[in-house]
């Protein structure tokens, strides 16, 4: 008896039903499929994207930092309220 190979097919379902493919964050709030997000995992930080691997969905780096570290400190807002005149001098 000779057995041929069988296809491997991800067509996303198991049983005839949907199977939804999602990564997690560290909270385990559901991030979807090509989603990019910050992460920090051992200190690190890096922008990485969710992505399928082998039909496991796993976390790819792309890039080391985010875009919100780079970003330099803002200016306090002013406060509240009218802003002060100059004394006029005339």
């Amino acid at each position: 008896m000779a057995l041929a190979p069988v296809p491997a097919v991800a067509d996303g379902t198991i049983g005839g039903k949907t199977v939804d493919c999602y990564c997690t964050d560290s909270s385990g709030a559901r991030i979807e499929m090509g989603q990019v997000i910050c992460m920090e995992v051992n200190g690190r930080i890096f922008t990485a994207q969710c992505q399928m691997s082998l039909n496991v969905p796993m976390w790819r780096e792309l890039q080391e930092g985010c875009l919100s570290s780079q970003a330099r400190p803002m200016s306090p807002a002013p406060p509240d309220g009218p802003v002060p005149e100059a004394p006029f001098r005339g």
